[in-house]
């Protein structure tokens, strides 16, 4: 029988610049009474590891350009934060009222660059907004090095967060940063059951994975936003998620 654990870790607290986001998940690992074993894998909310990493921006530091004045009027939203968007993204997908579908700078094609503002708690007044990490996969790295360090076990480690998607309504986890795992598994070139061989089976592993964690994880305030898996297997070789995007010359709706 094949099965699949998904934990969430209760009691991470809420965290804040300059926080050790591994010391932080070892010792909830250790207060869940989850000891970590080879194969695991740590899916971590985006959320956490951006504020971890000081991604805040305080809107009444911006000063917007006349083309972000320009697109905030046309979307309905704050030209500071429409700013903020622009200065994440290399171009402008759509737009229209209440909605601005952009490229971000890491290629993700998705609402508002992933700029942020729920479950950012102001605690000056301030008004913030909280950008993705600066390199994803990097985070997720740093983040296993440091839990391996830490626990002395080496786990895979997933950055989740939500996107919505073309022709579908809702939003699901995606892998925005990986290490430790394949990405993506190339299942091309092997049989089928009636042994026909498989020409386009590119399977998106991580992002499998981050949606499985985001159904215990939760989008509002379940406040768990670390998420182990135990069960998985793999024989492909680790990829980053940077290999999930789409290179532009395969993209049939650019």
């Amino acid at each position: 029988m094949t099965s699949l654990e998904v934990v969430a870790l209760q009691g991470l607290p809420l965290i804040v610049a300059g926080d050790d986001l591994a010391e932080r998940v070892a010792s909830a690992l250790r207060e869940n009474r989850v000891a970590p074993r080879a194969g695991d894998v740590l899916v971590v909310a985006q959320k956490v590891v951006s504020k971890a990493e000081g991604r805040l921006v305080d809107l009444a530091t911006v000063e917007p350009s006349a083309k972000a004045v320009a697109l905030a009027a046309d979307v309905g939203r704050d030209p500071r934060l429409v700013q903020v968007i622009l200065s994440e993204s290399v171009r402008v997908v759509r737009a229209r009222r209440g909605v601005l579908i952009v490229e971000h700078r890491l290629g993700f094609i998705m609402a508002n660059a992933g700029v942020d503002q729920s479950n950012v708690a102001p605690t000056d007044g301030a008004q913030r907004v909280l950008l993705l990490p600066e390199n994803p996969d990097r985070s997720a790295e740093t983040l296993r090095r440091g839990l391996a360090a830490l626990t002395g076990v080496d786990i895979a480690v997933i950055i989740n967060d939500s996107f919505g998607r073309p022709w579908r309504q809702g939003t699901t986890g995606v892998a925005i940063g990986a290490s430790g795992l394949p990405a993506l598994i190339d299942l091309r070139g092997r049989l089928d059951l009636f042994g026909r061989r498989l020409e386009v089976s590119v399977i998106g592993f991580a992002d499998e994975v981050a949606a499985a964690a985001s159904l215990v994880m939760g989008q509002a305030d379940e406040a768990l936003p670390a998420v182990l898996i135990r069960g998985l297997r793999w024989s492909a070789p680790e990829s980053t998620a940077v290999s999930i995007v789409r290179p532009p010359n395969e993209d049939l709706f650019r």
